[in-house]
């Protein structure tokens, strides 16, 4: 995967990106996805009783085994529309970041808990109408609301 330029670089605006829900989910079931042109793994995602349970396919095979991926939690954008990929119809995007290798799934909220105690970063259930299921949230859904009112501080972990 090429580096894109500065310059060749699409430019959003932050309307844009205020749109895409990012939730935090956690994987409830992984299977073997021979059927995909390139390898990768069929993942069934639970993020919390607001958003429930969604599919996807994720080319993560070269950084993960299958094994160790139930209970693993990740980072999805729920909001997209169902789009068929091969004989599965995935029901939201999750997020990764490339390397050389292949595919690594994005930090999600046990990452995040890293920015302090529970207790500072506790928010209302309400804001970012983040999935509770999973202990470590509600930092999640304070990342989600610094970036969705475009505040840019942040705290350094410890």
């Amino acid at each position: 995967m090429a580096d894109a330029s500065k310059d060749e670089m699409q430019l959003i605006e932050w309307g844009d990106f205020a749109k895409v829900e990012l939730r935090v989910g956690t994987i409830v079931r992984a299977e073997p996805f021979p059927e995909a042109r390139r390898p990768a793994y069929r993942l069934w995602a639970d993020f919390g009783p607001e958003i429930g349970e969604r599919k996807a396919s994720a080319q993560i095979t070269v950084h993960y085994a299958l094994d160790e991926l139930v209970g693993k939690q990740v980072v999805g954008v729920v909001n997209f529309p169902p789009k068929q990929i091969g004989p599965i119809r995935s029901e939201c995007l999750v997020t990764g970041f490339y390397d050389a290798g292949g595919t690594y799934l994005s930090p999600a909220a046990q990452e995040a808990s890293a920015f302090g105690p529970p207790d500072i970063m506790t928010v209302a259930p309400t804001v970012g109408g983040g999935a509770y299921h999973v202990p470590s949230s509600p930092a999640a859904n304070v990342i989600h609301r610094r970036l969705r009112s475009g505040t840019t501080g942040h705290r350094t972990p410890k």
